[in-house]
This record gives structure tokens, C-alpha cells and sequence, in this order.
């Protein structure tokens, strides 16, 4: 599919903190559905932590919709990287951190790398109001997680 809803979504912002402050707030994923606009819970679904191929399990809501996503941590480069494949999407949610000046630059994405998946392509018009409202509504709630998550580092 290609598209609006299929494009990358990205946001970006400044914190003033080191990588090494920002990286042990973000991979604190217990803490995520408090920046995060529409997920809920996200629950890792094995022992061991915080690693490359562990499996949470997403709880997402948007207005009356509640639907649970499963996702595979993909990539785990410390103070750097962290992404997490949603196979039910087919969305990969990335996580890009670099040093600037006295703090830290945070980049996320939301690539489709292999294109959104029939059960998206299907339920987000039955069930989010679209495909391509929901995705400008993703990458607005994205610019509303780093900024809450700036605020969760910086301390405010």
C-alpha cells in the first residue's frame, strides 16, 4: 500500500540531558503509555528484559477503539537505538538518540518497511476514521511523546 497512512511519520526534539540520562528513561517501556497519546500498556511477553527479539504486548486505544498490538524488539544500540517491530501493522517504531551540545537529540520514526498489513488496511477505516487521518493523528501523538518524555528527563 502506498500512500499517506504508509509514509514515515518522524518527530524530533532536544533534551537537556546526556544520552546516557534519555536512554534510561526510554528504555524504561513501563513508563511509556504516559507519553504515549494512544498506548495503553505495553508488556513484555518473556523473561530477560529489555533485548533484542523480546516480544511485548501493546495495548492501544484511540476514542472508543481499544486493540492489542504484538511487537519484537529489533534493534538495542545503547544511548543510541531502539526499535520494535508491530507485526500486526507491519510499522517499525525507531527511536534515534545523538549527543548536541550539553544534551541530546531525539529522533523518532515510523517507518512501513514492508507496507502496512491487510489486518491495518482493514480495521483503521472500520475502526480509526482512516488510514491517513489516523497516521497524521500518529505523528502528531509522536511530537506529544517526546515532549513528555522530555519532560520525564528533564524533570518536569
Amino acid at each position: 500500500m502506498s500512500g499517506a497512512a504508509a509514509r514515515e511519520l518522524r518527530a524530533e526534539t532536544t533534551i537537556d540531558a546526556p544520552p546516557s540520562q534519555v536512554w534510561a528513561t526510554l528504555t524504561d517501556l513501563r513508563r511509556m503509555p504516559a507519553w504515549s497519546p494512544e498506548l495503553v500498556a505495553m508488556v513484555p511477553l518473556g523473561r530477560g528484559g529489555l533485548r533484542v527479539g523480546q516480544q511485548y504486548l501493546g495495548l492501544n486505544r484511540r476514542k472508543a477503539a481499544i486493540w492489542p498490538t504484538r511487537s519484537v524488539v529489533a534493534i538495542l544500540e545503547p544511548e543510541r537505538a531502539l526499535a520494535w517491530d508491530t507485526r500486526s501493522s507491519g510499522a517499525r517504531w525507531i527511536y534515534e538518540l545523538s549527543p548536541e551540545g550539553f544534551g541530546t537529540r531525539v529522533v523518532q520514526r515510523r517507518p512501513v518497511p514492508e507496507g502496512l498489513t491487510l489486518l491495518t488496511r482493514a480495521f483503521a477505516p472500520l475502526f480509526l476514521g482512516g488510514s491517513d487521518d489516523h497516521a497524521d493523528e500518529l505523528e502528531q501523538g509522536m511530537a506529544q511523546t517526546l515532549h513528555r518524555l522530555r519532560a520525564a528527563v528533564e524533570g518536569r
